[in-house]
């Protein structure tokens, strides 16, 4: 198949309507004059006006849902968060990512280059809907296979850097709560928040976590670490993040996304060099005619490959909560938390804010779960005013985290896809011997002999970062 072919193909089957948009628009009362003002210069999304029916979809969208367009923002900001939901509502695919995917390609074949690919929680629940599977199965392992079929070198496990995420973000945040430091602590995993918070909440930036997401972790430690280990030139190395997001393309381009390089005195070397959406992903295998229902298994990488229960529910919304609370019940008592917080249905579920208050043993925790940007303005106002009385916030701006992400499938039924897609996740986290971050032995390991301690030296200049 052509890619426009596939492409269609992959639409259609998703049950996106593809003709006669601007009737579409018209049945869900859009009264909107033409497109997003969409910069030609924004690094996640792209606007082809040729195909653009001027229906006005992803305005309204972007106005009502996300809280974005429309509003003040600073003099020479783009208004953009660039989480790509846009990309979701465009029936005529007039918005689309950013497209590396070709790239990329050209970066596997190249035979100087040595190209090491990382794969987020959430795509591993998603990408086979792309293929006519089910939303929810869990692909992991073809994931591996076909990437490694194509020509990809080595592919590791986000989940081992999530389970870092979780090491330095919760040290950080007892860190602050010992020292007074700027509370509540907002997680910093998702750069569409990061963005928002920018444009619409700069007084809040200092409270946000200094912790690099797990995708920007994974790949300063490939050029340092990885590297290091497996006898490799950094300078040859191409890092590929595989993401549910849009918003990562303008996060690999972010300013102190290039510790490795700076550690090696290359400060033009990036941490990450591309990032594929899930999308994507399905349209750089189908370059190399991959039937992949059919793709063999493949186990990630000894190195780097290996991550906890509580790395694999990062996908999902409350996930970073849940995982970080279960490493700092441990740092705070010296023994493991209870059975509760293996399944802690107040952070859980679909509401847009989620409060709770925890108990930790040595003291108890204020924390909030908060998805989705438009509807959390009051929420943010409150933590601005400085009422709100938490010491934990985590903050994602699509709508039930990353399993939604605006690089994903678009499915028929988005309520049952999401559902599946985030019980599935959960499910990998109850089956695994390893729930736990600080119990993942790979962790243990890369403390031990590369990192340090958890906000030590060299973990503050590789996996962290400052928003200001």
């Amino acid at each position: 198949m052509t890619r426009r072919e596939f492409l269609k193909k992959a639409f259609l089957g998703a049950g996106l309507l593809l003709t006669n948009c601007s009737a579409w628009g018209r049945e869900r009362g859009r009264d909107r004059s033409g497109p997003l003002p969409i910069s030609a210069d924004n690094p996640s999304i792209a606007f082809t006006r040729r195909r653009c029916c001027g229906c006005g979809l992803c305005r309204g969208f972007c106005a009502d849902v996300k809280g974005v367009f429309g509003r003040a923002v600073p003099a020479r900001a783009d208004a953009c968060t660039y989480c790509g939901q846009c990309t979701k509502f465009c029936p005529e695919r007039a918005i689309t990512e950013r497209y590396s995917y070709e790239a990329v390609n050209r970066a596997i074949a190249a035979p100087d280059r040595i190209v090491v690919a990382t794969t987020a929680p959430a795509i591993r629940v998603a990408l086979g809907e792309m293929y006519g599977m089910a939303p929810g199965t869990d692909v992991e392992g073809r994931i591996v296979g076909a990437l490694r079929g194509i020509g990809v070198d080595h592919v590791v496990d986000a989940t081992f850097a999530a389970d870092l995420t979780v090491m330095e973000e919760a040290s950080e945040l007892l860190q602050r709560i010992r020292t007074a430091g700027p509370l509540p602590m907002f997680t910093s995993c998702c750069p569409a928040w990061i963005r928002f918070a920018r444009l619409f909440y700069p007084r809040l930036l200092p409270n946000l976590s200094t912790v690099k997401s797990p995708l920007l972790m994974q790949g300063a430690l490939i050029k340092t670490h990885f590297a290091q280990r497996m006898g490799i030139d950094p300078a040859r190395i191409t890092t590929v993040a595989l993401t549910p997001c849009t918003a990562k393309k303008a996060e690999i381009l972010m300013q102190g996304m290039n510790s490795a390089g700076l550690s090696h005195g290359a400060p033009a070397m990036r941490d990450v060099d591309f990032a594929l959406t899930c999308r994507e992903i399905a349209y750089l295998l189908n370059l190399h005619r991959v039937d992949f229902p059919r793709s063999a298994a493949a186990p990630y990488s000894p190195l780097m490959g290996t991550g906890s229960g509580a790395g694999m529910i990062f996908g999902n919304s409350g996930g970073v909560m849940e995982a970080s609370l279960r490493t700092a019940f441990r740092l705070l008592n010296d023994r493991d938390p209870p059975a509760g917080f293996f399944n802690l249905t107040p952070v859980r579920g679909p509401g847009n804010v989620r409060r709770a208050t925890v108990d930790m043993g040595a003291r108890s925790l204020n924390v909030a779960v908060v998805h989705g940007t438009g509807g959390a303005r009051g929420f943010l106002d409150e933590v601005q005013r400085g009422t709100s009385g938490y010491d934990f916030i985590e903050f994602m701006a699509c709508s039930g985290g990353c399993v939604g992400g605006g690089g994903q499938p678009i499915p028929a039924n988005p309520a049952l896809a999401m559902r599946l897609r985030t019980e599935t996740l959960f499910r990998r986290d109850e089956g695994k011997p390893v729930r736990m971050s600080h119990d993942n032995p790979q962790i243990t390991a890369i403390y031990r002999d590369f990192l340090g301690e958890p906000m030590g030296a060299r973990a503050m200049e590789l996996l962290h970062t400052y928003h200001d």
